[in-house]
Formats: structure tokens, C-alpha cells, sequence
């Protein structure tokens, strides 16, 4: 090689006998380039695991060792021998009579399928740093972030154990991007997928049982047969119950009229969990490839094996009897709902009257209250909607004397009902409607939190629009829950911008070692904040008021916490900007 045909995409890096002198030295564009057993190598100068300078490690038999955390390198590949730390980019080296020239781009061309590789490798490996990196090199690449997150269910959802949390978070987490900035998409991602590696770590893959032969069984004696198997704990007749409707072509409704209906037959199952993992499940069908979608729902069918119900415990029987009042008004809802009907909108002052009752003391009367809006051909829908906010309503007013551990129980009621509104919007099969029943008994079981009752914030008129940055700093010190309230309504009240609220309290999360619910939280209050903004009447703006509130105490009080999974993140978007880590 000689300088005639010397290109701008080669660095030079010296004579052969300068670099034989030095052994080892770093060029531009921060590559270490190692004289070595006769050879030339280059490798990127970073140690991909934290970004520490390699020419400074150590080179014996081929093998480069950085000297932070002891990772080795190939270093003519730059494979490492520590997954843990990634592979290191390497660099052609050409030697010409004039001296020693490096190509400025590293080997491995960081394109689409590699990155997926790269993520899929991270995912099975529970490798934090790799996957970080992966959505990095995706998303500076242009792949789309469903894409990404779609690598993630799809990994998770064949292995054993069904559907889990991690799966639960990158389908919430996905859902939520678009009110995110850029570094939120990007630890909003990385978060959901670490939380999917972590809870499938170990888990074998599972192998489908297979569907029935023959197409001669109608799809409503499935869907019988699907809910009896469920009655009795049946998991493996289900699944090939199940997988026997998808191979025959129901849709996503068909399929979600059967399975849901199986939820609700038994009362609030798993505390909300149950309900709330069916719904992001069927939210992911949007994000998978056709082919993934039968491994997507069978993943749910181990959840059915052994679930709490609720009817069975003694707080929904005693000291008032719950469940036959439920039963009672569950026989009458078919007469009332489903098909294509006409529903009528509540008034304001129904919406005011039913929420009162929600929060109130009298169950059965709440009860009753709803089912005769139901049979007034009141929109459930909405029915489902104010249960949400009355769970909503029940965060904001959890007072902070309230033993630290029963802040699930209100969280758990609220994700429930937000999960039973986003299930009712996809279908009108009235069997359905009991979870919004199961949701006002949930809301009724929570009132001893709010005894005594929080106080709603009531800033000054007229104040000064705070800094954003101002809530983040609130939130760097522990149970700030009602001093982070009353900055949330100071902002609202000042003219403050809900989007960018909103993203705030999304870094507010993703920069914590959150814990699933808060993931659950966030999203939920989030997605529901935007079924109201199609209203600016008095009881709608309180009703997004109480969702931004809720969603800030939660977080608050669950904050701060050590910061190590945003921080791999980090880690790997600055590595990838060429930032020198090591120099902190």
C-alpha cells in the first residue's frame, strides 16, 4: 500500500519501526493499534465493557486483557472470551513500504441483523450491558422501536413458566415511547428488555402441545370447553384447546372473548394480576409477527393453573357477603349489553354521583348504582373508566401514616381497572363487564387507606411556573410523596405543559431500579390521562388531574433507589457517542 492509493477511510499510524519501538499507541478516531508477534492489530481503544483504554492493558499469546475489570480480547478479532463485556471492534491493518495504515471503520458493520444477533445474545445471556448496547446500535440504525421491543416478546414468550412481568414492563414500556424524549425511548426500551431477561433467566423453552385434529368443533364449543378446562386447573387441555381456535383462524376478539371470559369467571384473580397480564399480552399482538402470535397467547394459559380467587376470601364474604350480590347482577348483565347497541353518555353529575359512591362505604348500594346505569343503557365503557379513576382517586388520597407495603394494594386495584377499561375497548362480550364489578369491590376494599384521607394539594393562585428539573430533585430524596404532589398541581396551575410533565415523571421511573408495579403505574396512568384529554369540562380536568397526581405520589414514594440498570443504559449511549468514561 503506498500513499498514491491511500483514501480518506485509512488512518496512517506511523512507520513499522516506530510502532515495533512503542508496541502499542492510539491513532485518531481513538483506535489502539499493538505491534505483536510479527503483527499489526486495531481494536477500538475503548474496553466495551466500561469504556477503559486498552492500549494501556496488557497483550501475552494473543490475548488483550483491560485492566479495570480484567475482560479479554482476541486481538485480531476483538472477540471476547467475557460475554460480559462485549466484543471489541476491530480494524483492517494494511503495512506499506511508507508506513502502517489502520481503516477507520471497525470490521463488523453495525447493521440491522447483527444488532438483533447482538440483542438476542444479550437476552439469553441476561447481559446487561449487551442488550444496552444493541438498542443503541438499533436505534441509531433506524430500526423502528417496535421492532426491537418485538425481539423481546419474542424471546420471552417461548420459554417456560408463561407469561411474567418483564413482558409485562416492554409491552407497557413500548406502549408509553411516544411521550418520551429520546434518552426516555432509550432507557424505556432498555429497561423493558432487561426486565424480560431477568425473569426468563434459566427458564427452559417450551414446546407447544399442538392443536386437535379435525375443524369440525364450532368455535363456542371451544371456548366452553377452554372455560371448563380453566374451572378445574386444567393447563395442558387448555393450551391445546386454545392453540386449536388460533390454527383455525379466530380473530384477536374471538380469541380474547374466550380467554377473558375465562378470567372472569372467578373473581378478581391474582389480585389484578391475572387480568392485567391477559391485556398486555393482547396488547403485544400489535408489536409480533403472525406467526409468533399462538406462542404469545400460550403463554398465558400457565398463569390459569393456580390463581387466587377472590370470592374464596373471607374479606369478600364477610363481615358484608359480596360475592352473591355480584352473582345476583351478573345474571342480569346479558339482557342488558353486548351486540351493536346505541349507549347513552353519563351526565357530569352521574359521573360525580357514581365516583362518590365508589369511594364511599356502601357496596351494595354501588353495586345496584351500577347496574341500573347498565340497564339505562349507560356506555359501559365509561362505567369501566370511572371505576379507574375512583382506584385513581384512592392513590391520591393514600395517606403516607399507612403502613409503606400497602401502597400495592391501591396500586393494585388501579392497574386492574385500567387493564378491565383497555379489555372492555376491544370487545363487548357482556360477560366482561363483571371485572368492572370486580374492580368497584377492589376500590370499596382499599377505603381503610384512606383513613385518614391524604389532603389534595391546594397551591396559591398566580404562582411562578416551576422548573421541570425542580420535581427530579424533589424525587432524589426519600417520601417526598405530598411535597411532589403539591409541585405537580403548583406546575398545572401556572399554565405547565402535561406532555412535558409527563415525560418528566417517565425519567422520574426509568432512572430508578424501579420495581414492577411502578412500571405498571406509570404506564397505566399515563395511557388513561390520554382517554380523558378529548374533554376540557370541570370534572374532566380534575379527572386528569387526579391521574398526573396519582402517578407522582407512587413514584415518589417509591424513589430513590441505587440507579444501576439506567446507568448500564448510559454506559452504552455514551460509549457509543466515543465519550472517555474512564476519565470520571
Amino acid at each position: 500500500m503506498s500513499m498514491a492509493n491511500v483514501t480518506e477511510d485509512w488512518l496512517f499510524a506511523g512507520t513499522l519501526e516506530a510502532l515495533q519501538q512503542e508496541k502499542a499507541k492510539v491513532i485518531k478516531g481513538g483506535i489502539a493499534v499493538f505491534y505483536h508477534e510479527d503483527q499489526v492489530y486495531a481494536v477500538d481503544n475503548r474496553c466495551p465493557h466500561l469504556g477503559f483504554p486498552l492500549h494501556v492493558g496488557s497483550l501475552c499469546d494473543g490475548i488483550l486483557t483491560c485492566h479495570w475489570h480484567h475482560a479479554r480480547f482476541d486481538v485480531c478479532s476483538g472477540g471476547t472470551f467475557d460475554p460480559w463485556a462485549d466484543d471489541v471492534p476491530s480494524h483492517e491493518v494494511k503495512v506499506g513500504e511508507d508506513g502502517v495504515w489502520v481503516h477507520s471503520r471497525s470490521r463488523g458493520v453495525r447493521d440491522k441483523e447483527k444488532q438483533l444477533e447482538r440483542l438476542k445474545s444479550g437476552l439469553e445471556q441476561n447481559i446487561g450491558i449487551v442488550i444496552a448496547k444493541a438498542i443503541v446500535g438499533l436505534l441509531e440504525s433506524g430500526v423502528p422501536a417496535d421492532e426491537i421491543a418485538r425481539t423481546g416478546i419474542e424471546y420471552g414468550t417461548r420459554l417456560s413458566g408463561g407469561w411474567n412481568s418483564g413482558l409485562t414492563i416492554l409491552t407497557a414500556m413500548t406502549r408509553i415511547l411516544p411521550k418520551l424524549d429520546g434518552m426516555g425511548k432509550l432507557l424505556a426500551l432498555y429497561q423493558g428488555l432487561h426486565h424480560v431477561a431477568r425473569s426468563s433467566s434459566g427458564r427452559a423453552e417450551h414446546h407447544l402441545l399442538g392443536r386437535l385434529p379435525g375443524d369440525e368443533v364450532p368455535h363456542e364449543r371451544l371456548t366452553a370447553w377452554y372455560r371448563s378446562c380453566m374451572e378445574v386447573r386444567d393447563t395442558q387441555g387448555a393450551e391445546r384447546i386454545l392453540l386449536t381456535a388460533v390454527g383455525r383462524g379466530a380473530s384477536d376478539e374471538e380469541l380474547a372473548d374466550m380467554m377473558l371470559t375465562a378470567v372472569t369467571d372467578h373473581f378478581y384473580l391474582d389480585g389484578g394480576h391475572t387480568l392485567d397480564f391477559h391485556n398486555k399480552a393482547f396488547e403485544s399482538l400489535s408489536l409480533v409477527n403472525p406467526e409468533t402470535r399462538m406462542q404469545v397467547l400460550a403463554s398465558l394459559v400457565p398463569l390459569m393453573g393456580s390463581p387466587t380467587r377472590s370470592e374464596e376470601l373471607h374479606q369478600w364474604q364477610a363481615p358484608v357477603n359480596l360475592v352473591e350480590p355480584l352473582r345476583e347482577a351478573f345474571s342480569q348483565l346479558s339482557v342488558h349489553t353486548g351486540g351493536e347497541k346505541t349507549y347513552q353518555p353519563f351526565r357530569m353529575e352521574e359521573e360525580e354521583i357514581l365516583v362518590a359512591a365508589l369511594l364511599g362505604d356502601q357496596p351494595l348500594h354501588t353495586i345496584n348504582m351500577m347496574l341500573q346505569f347498565i340497564k339505562e343503557g349507560k356506555d359501559p365503557l365509561h362505567l369501566a373508566q370511572l371505576v379507574e379513576l375512583a382506584a385513581a382517586e384512592r392513590i391520591v388520597r393514600f395517606h403516607t401514616q399507612n403502613d409503606f407495603g400497602d401502597w400495592i394494594a391501591v396500586l393494585h386495584t388501579f392497574t386492574h381497572a385500567h387493564a378491565v377499561y383497555e379489555m372492555i375497548s376491544r370487545s363487548r362480550q357482556p360477560l366482561l363487564l363483571r371485572a368492572v364489578f370486580y374492580g368497584a369491590i377492589s376500590v370499596y376494599l382499599d377505603r381503610f387507606l384512606n383513613v385518614p384521607a391524604a389532603a389534595r394539594p391546594k397551591p396559591a393562585p398566580g404562582g411562578k411556573l416551576p422548573e421541570l428539573d425542580e420535581l427530579l430533585q424533589l424525587m432524589d430524596q426519600r417520601q417526598q410523596v405530598n411535597e411532589a404532589a403539591g409541585w405537580v398541581i403548583r406546575y398545572l396551575r401556572a399554565g405547565g405543559d402535561p406532555a412535558a410533565l409527563m415525560n418528566t415523571l417517565g425519567h422520574g421511573l426509568l432512572r430508578e431500579d424501579a420495581e414492577f408495579h411502578s412500571f405498571q403505574l406509570y404506564e397505566a396512568a399515563m395511557t388513561a390521562y390520554g382517554k380523558w384529554s378529548g374533554r376540557n369540562d370541570l370534572f374532566a380536568e380534575r379527572a386528569k388531574e387526579t391521574l398526573l397526581l396519582a402517578a407522582v405520589r407512587y413514584l415518589a414514594a417509591h424513589a430513590p433507589t441505587a440507579r444501576e440498570t439506567p446507568h448500564t443504559a448510559r454506559i452504552a449511549w455514551r460509549l457509543h457517542r466515543g465519550e472517555k468514561l474512564f476519565e470520571e
